[in-house]
C-alpha cells in the first residue's frame, strides 16, 4: 500500500502520526522521536488477537447450528456480517424464539458501533480509495483494538491487515467446523459456547484499562449494560452503556473543579468598592 504524502505541520516522514488532539495544531515530533515498534513486533501481536478470537468462531458456528440455521446460512452470515457480537445477538434471538426482523434490527444496533470505529482508522490509516470499501468489511472490535495503539501509519497498517486477515480466514473456517460438528455436541446451551467469544475479546481488553477513569468507565458500562439488557431489545443495551463515558468524565471534571480563588478576590474588591461609594453618598 502506497504511503499517503506528509501534509503541512505533519512529521515529514511517511506514515508517521502526529501527537496532539484533532483539530488543533501541535508541535510535529520528529520521526526518530517516536517510539520504534518493529514490525515483527507489530505482526506478533496481531496474529495473537487474531489466532485468539478466530478460533471462538466455533462457537458461532455451533450456537447458530443449534438455532435452527442452515450450514449455508450459518456461513453466509460469517462471511457477510463478521462481527460476532452482532451474529450471537442474532442467532440468540432466532433460538428464543423471536422475529426475525427485530432479531436482525438488534443485531444491526449493535454493529452501528463499527461506523463509529470507522471514523478514526480512515483518518488513521488513510487507505487508498480502491482499498477502503474492502478494509470498511474488517473494522470490528479486535482490529481498532490492535490499530489505534500503533505509533506510526506503517505500524497501523500492518496491525489493521494482519489482524483482519487472520481473524476473518479463522474465523470462517471454525464457524463451518462448528456447524458441522453441532449435531456431535447435543444440546449446544449446555455447553454455553455463546459466551466465548465475548469472554475472549474481554480478556484481551481488562490489560488495556490502565487508568482509574478507564476503569471506572468500564465498570459503569457493564453495569448499565446489565441492568438494561432484561428490558430492552439485543444490541440496545451495549449501545447505551457508551453513556458511561461522557457521565464519568462530567463526574469526575465536577470533583476536580474547586473553588476558584480569583472569584474570592473580585467579590471583596466589589464590595470594597460598593462601600466606599456609600461612604462618599451617603
Amino acid at each position: 500500500m502506497a504511503e499517503q504524502t506528509a501534509p503541512p505541520g505533519s512529521t515529514g516522514a511517511p506514515g508517521a502520526i502526529s501527537p496532539g488532539p484533532p483539530g488543533r495544531r501541535a508541535e510535529a515530533l520528529p520521526a526518530e522521536a517516536l517510539p520504534d515498534k518493529p514490525d515483527a513486533a507489530v505482526v506478533r501481536d496481531a496474529l495473537g488477537v487474531g489466532i485468539a478470537v478466530g478460533l471462538s468462531g466455533f462457537a458461532f458456528g455451533v450456537t447458530s447450528a443449534g438455532s435452527g440455521l442452515s450450514l449455508l446460512q450459518t456461513c453466509v452470515l460469517s462471511l457477510l456480517v463478521f462481527t460476532g457480537a452482532s451474529q450471537f445477538a442474532l442467532v440468540g434471538a432466532l433460538a428464543a424464539g423471536g422475529n426475525p426482523y427485530t432479531a436482525a434490527a438488534g443485531a444491526f444496533f449493535l454493529g452501528v458501533r463499527n461506523a463509529f470505529y470507522g471514523l478514526r482508522l480512515s483518518q488513521l490509516l488513510a487507505l487508498p480509495r480502491a482499498v477502503r470499501p474492502f478494509a470498511a468489511h474488517w473494522v470490528i472490535d479486535e482490529t481498532t483494538a490492535v490499530t489505534l495503539p500503533q505509533p506510526t501509519r506503517r505500524a497501523a497498517r500492518i496491525g489493521f491487515t494482519v489482524t483482519g486477515l487472520t481473524l476473518y480466514v479463522l474465523w470462517n473456517l471454525t464457524t463451518l467446523v462448528g456447524a458441522l460438528g453441532a449435531e456431535a455436541l447435543g444440546d449446544t446451551d449446555a455447553w454455553g459456547l455463546d459466551a466465548a467469544s465475548p469472554a475472549v475479546f474481554l480478556a484481551l481488553l481488562a490489560p488495556m484499562l490502565k487508568s482509574t477513569i478507564e476503569r471506572v468507565t468500564a465498570g459503569l458500562a457493564v453495569l448499565l449494560a446489565l441492568t438494561l439488557l432484561p428490558v430492552l431489545p439485543a444490541g440496545v443495551p451495549v449501545l447505551l452503556s457508551a453513556l458511561a463515558a461522557p457521565v464519568v468524565l462530567f463526574l469526575m471534571g465536577r470533583t476536580k473543579r474547586g473553588p476558584n480563588p480569583e472569584d474570592g478576590v473580585a467579590t471583596r474588591q466589589d464590595r470594597t468598592a460598593q462601600q466606599e461609594q456609600e461612604e462618599r453618598h451617603p
